[in-house]
């Protein structure tokens, strides 16, 4: 009895050894490591692999094979100094996707996960977490009397919302095709941008509420009482009428549960993709909601085949909408993206009827690192 518990001992022992000795090899790589000049280097031991290649938004072609250094690693540098930003990466060996096993910071885009590491400067700065007041994140439920469904939301309140009995303007923030509620605080990095603009100064204390755009959706994938399933880019209810007849009783139930103004001029919205055809065609259909619009690389019109009141009348809706002189109607769209064309088509309806708009147009085309600069733009301009 006594040899076979020695026995165990011994063995338990030489796994954790060895476990820790494997532990000690993987974090010993510096994955990705950030020179003092901006440029990258990134690792992987994958000592059996034939090929192993960097795939990033960072990178010109987008792919570049990496090469085995003098101690048997995986290695790649960036032959140039990177600008400020996020961005996001993974390997492939022999052509299989792998994250990087010495980077535990992830994104999910859809059903994509990627590493993600953040260069310091302008605007890398306002998607870090810094040392200033921090806001407040929850996931909330609520029952949408139209869908006939409970929802879930992301709400982000400001510091001090806990502590203080004032009331805050509300930012509704929508997301893209195939996003869900988490899309802003993920990849957009919606928190991280409301604590510095608003810790800096530069924008107002708000609640800024995400919904969840995918109509036929209660909650994120894995989130909701529906059976696990992967994340999907196309999805049924998404822009043929439902979240925008619906859309109300979002803005009822956070006028109930929340301290707002409950005024349209302390009421905004905004969206990139189908979140600014979603923008677009609520801040229409519902004049009197909010004062403040923004379209990030906007849809622009509604497929022909959609049979929706929501979006018959558009000219005439709009036409109401100005007339009401709402107090910011924001576009942003990047000159390579390939809404722009249909955006351009929006521009010269707005001159030709004397619509006054703000618009910003930025290079590149339907990225993240266009809507988080956009963002920036829109939360410095509303609610002063």
């Amino acid at each position: 009895m006594k040899k076979s518990f020695f026995l165990a001992l011994v063995i338990l022992l030489c796994s954790s050894i060895n476990a820790q000795q494997s532990f000690n090899k993987n974090s010993a790589i510096i994955s990705p490591e950030i020179h003092s000049n901006n440029t990258v280097t990134f690792r992987l031991n994958a000592p059996h692999a034939e090929k192993v290649q960097l795939v990033g938004e960072f990178l010109n072609t987008s792919v570049v094979d990496m090469v085995k250094n003098a101690n048997n690693i995986w290695e790649y540098t960036t032959p140039e100094p990177l600008a400020s930003e996020l961005y996001n990466y993974f390997f492939l060996v022999d052509g299989l996707k792998v994250l990087d096993p010495a980077n535990v910071y992830l994104n999910r885009d859809v059903s994509t996960i990627m590493d993600y590491f953040i260069i310091d400067g302008d605007p890398g700065n306002n998607y870090k977490v810094n040392n200033v007041p921090h806001g407040t994140v929850s996931h909330v439920w609520y029952y949408s009397p139209t869908l006939k469904m409970n929802r879930r939301l992301t709400v982000y309140t400001p510091h001090g919302y806990e502590s203080n009995k004032s009331k805050y303007p509300v930012l509704y923030l929508l997301h893209g095709m195939g996003g869900d509620e988490e899309a802003w605080i993920s990849l957009g990095r919606a928190p991280q941008i409301l604590d510095n603009l608003i810790a800096s100064g530069q924008a107002k204390p708000m609640i800024v509420v995400m919904p969840n755009g995918n109509a036929s959706q209660e909650a994120a994938p894995g989130q909701s009482s529906l059976p696990l399933a992967p994340p999907s880019f196309y999805l049924p209810k998404t822009m043929e009428g439902s979240f925008e007849t619906s859309f109300p009783d979002i803005v009822k139930f956070v006028t109930h549960y929340y301290r707002t103004i409950d005024k349209k001029s302390d009421r905004a919205i905004c969206g990139l993709s189908m979140g600014g055809f979603h923008s677009k065609y609520i801040s229409a259909e519902y004049p009197d909601m909010f004062d403040y619009v923004g379209l990030f690389s906007a849809a622009i019109s509604a497929d022909s085949k959609v049979n929706s009141e929501i979006y018959q009348n558009s000219a005439d809706k709009l036409k109401i909408q100005f007339s009401k002189k709402p107090k910011l109607y924001w576009i942003g769209i990047g000159n390579e993206d390939f809404l722009y064309k249909a955006n351009a088509d929006y521009r010269k309806f707005l001159d030709e009827n004397h619509y006054p708009y703000t618009y910003y147009e930025t290079g590149k085309g339907h990225i993240w690192r266009n809507w988080r600069t956009y963002l920036i733009q829109f939360t410095k301009k509303i609610f002063n």
